[in-house]
């Protein structure tokens, strides 16, 4: 059987985690059975549409690496790929539900629509449309349509019996035909609602298995009544469980959770992304957490895929984003974090060096800004820090130290990591001391800042020997004044 997956999203804003997700898996079970993966823009909610967001969604999906076979901006032999641009296909096969009689005008007026909410809010009861127009004769159909009244067509659902699927995550769904709705299928401005276009679409550009949220699970009885109506086959349904923000909430744009777009900005590597979304709902059976995309393609399968709602853990996004971007090589982490450097950094500074030293500390971009600006100049900061118990250093024996520090470290010429570090343990066994005695107080002096990038010489090199020899000269000014 071949194997055809479709992403169908509505172009109303950013990518969010979910919808990146759904078509992850869309294209990992298309990539995995050699099948063909599509993207369709479904723009029929004139309202809710976002200019430039189909540009946001081509982007994000050749970004991450998510090539399509055929859509709006490739081509292929099944389009129009754009909803907008099959309104008069819609058109069609509603009317030809309605010849079916399984769907039929309906001329309701706003009016009465609301008289009939009300009605049911009154009574407590859930509003559904009452059937009205169905009952009107061929006849009287066709007057009002001659006379240009408004309408919409709505499906007709039987009132008894019950639909029913097998869903490949969560098995049978049944509903009973009394729970559901006559929808509308066609609006009265002639553009088609979800329930039309997503059948239509789906059978005529011959997907074989859709991917979706659940949100769509207990209504894809419906749609299937219209599959049956026009004697189609129906496709193969994988429904998805939600991402949640927490065990209540799901993660939502709106509720200001992050998109994509939002975790790139914050720093985060798109691989990262992307591997830490496929895990969201599925697992691979072992214990791999960190791979690649074409390791993902070649181990995805819909057995793996839980029926258990996926909460979205920053923490373990992080963690895993520190992890990719220590496997960089340092041309490439260099690449990156480029943008970061010139942001953060108002001298010169050896970037080569900088980076072997920070990129092993990183766990996302964004932290580069706050662990180099030090090197710009030293902050305003307390003497206080010298204290370290666990180097049993203070801002008194710290002095001293620093003085000897400071006059071994201007006769060091080689001024480099090792040949510093060589100095400073000197002057620690000179004084009998342990080498963190020396060492704490000399990053102190240079940075103004408990946690650093790297260790005291590792800094001192990239700052160079006379901008270090300043710093260590105000850092023992600082401390006579205070004591």
């Amino acid at each position: 059987m071949r194997v055809r997956t479709r992403f169908a999203p509505s172009p109303t804003g950013y990518m969010h985690i979910g919808n990146l997700r759904t078509a992850l898996y869309a294209w990992l079970f298309a990539r995995h059975n050699n099948g063909q993966f599509l993207l369709r823009i479904e723009d029929t909610d004139r309202n809710r549409l976002v200019e430039a967001a189909s540009d946001v969604i081509f982007k994000t999906l050749r970004d991450t690496g998510l090539d399509y076979d055929e859509g709006p901006d490739v081509g292929g032999d099944y389009g129009p790929y754009v909803q907008s641009e099959r309104k008069e296909i819609y058109g069609k096969y509603a009317k030809a539900l309605v010849d079916k009689g399984a769907a039929y005008y309906c001329f309701c007026t706003k009016e009465r629509l609301d008289t009939l909410r009300e009605e049911a809010q009154k009574e407590g009861k859930v509003f559904k449309y009452d059937k009205h127009c169905l009952s009107l004769s061929k006849e009287e159909v066709q007057r009002r349509l001659d006379a240009g009244e408004e309408y919409v067509i709505r499906q007709n659902i039987p009132l008894e019996g019950e639909s029913s699927y097998d869903d490949m995550v969560y098995g049978h769904i049944s509903v009973p035909m009394s729970d559901m709705e006559d929808n509308i299928l066609l609006k009265s401005d002639g553009w088609p609602t979800y329930n039309l276009a997503n059948v239509i679409d789906d059978h005529l550009m011959e997907i074989t298995h859709v991917i979706r949220g659940i949100e769509y699970l207990s209504s894809t009885p419906k749609y299937n009544l219209l599959y049956d109506a026009l004697g189609w086959e129906r496709p193969k349904y994988v429904h998805l469980p939600p991402v949640m923000k927490d065990k209540t909430a799901k993660l939502s744009k709106r509720n200001g959770d992050a998109s994509y777009e939002d975790l790139i900005a914050k720093g985060y590597l798109k691989e990262a992304i992307v591997n830490y979304i496929a895990l969201l709902g599925w697992n691979g059976g072992g214990e791999q957490e960190i791979y690649s995309l074409k390791e993902l393609a070649e181990a995805f399968s819909l057995e793996g895929l839980s029926r258990s709602p996926a909460i979205f853990d920053i923490e373990k996004l992080t963690w895993m984003n520190g992890e990719y971007i220590r496997k960089l090589s340092p041309e490439e982490f260099l690449e990156k974090a480029a943008p970061h450097f010139d942001k953060a950094l108002t001298r010169d500074v050896d970037r080569e060096k900088l980076a072997r030293i920070i990129q092993p500390r990183l766990e996302t971009l964004n932290q580069i800004e706050e662990k180099v600006s030090f090197f710009n100049e030293v902050p305003e900061y307390s003497t206080d820090l010298y204290f370290n118990k666990k180097m049993k250093t203070t801002p008194e024996n710290s002095l001293d130290l620093l003085k000897e520090a400071r006059a071994e470290l201007e006769k060091v010429g080689d001024f480099t990591n090792d040949s510093l570090y060589q100095a400073l343990l000197a002057v620690a066994q000179k004084n009998e001391v342990k080498n963190g005695r020396v060492l704490w107080p000399v990053r102190i002096a240079i940075t103004g800042t408990e946690v650093t990038p790297g260790g005291a010489t590792e800094i001192a090199e990239i700052l160079g020997k006379t901008e270090t020899l300043s710093r260590l000269d105000c850092a023992i000014e600082k401390l006579e004044k205070s004591l």
